[in-house]
């Protein structure tokens, strides 16, 4: 079984995001609604699409994370950079307000 959550862009600042429990949006990882198993998944995911016709996010997919502390971490690399903010300069992003561990937890 696999466990994921969603992840796309905020429309109008191009922020990173997560679906939230609450069927909103969150800019932290450790607040994204967690799916496990495929149909969980797929569910969540249409729930993303729906808002994604609102106009509220860019292209929400899902990502596989693993759980730590009882709080989602991404798996992949690339997602943990996108998670944490960039990586070029540690003034701006996440990491600029000390959220940038959270994030990665």
């Amino acid at each position: 079984m696999t466990t994921k959550v969603v992840t796309g862009n905020r429309l109008n600042d191009g922020i990173v995001i997560y679906l939230n429990a609450a069927g909103g949006w969150s800019e932290r990882l450790t607040e994204a609604r967690i799916a496990d198993g495929d149909e969980a998944a797929a569910e969540i995911l249409r729930l993303a699409e729906q808002r994604e016709q609102a106009v509220r996010v860019v292209a929400p997919y899902l990502i596989d994370v693993v759980i730590e502390n009882g709080l989602p971490r991404a798996e992949s690399k690339r997602e943990a950079i996108r998670a944490a903010g960039p990586t070029v300069r540690l003034d701006l992003g996440k990491q600029a307000d000390g959220t940038a561990a959270a994030a990665r937890a």
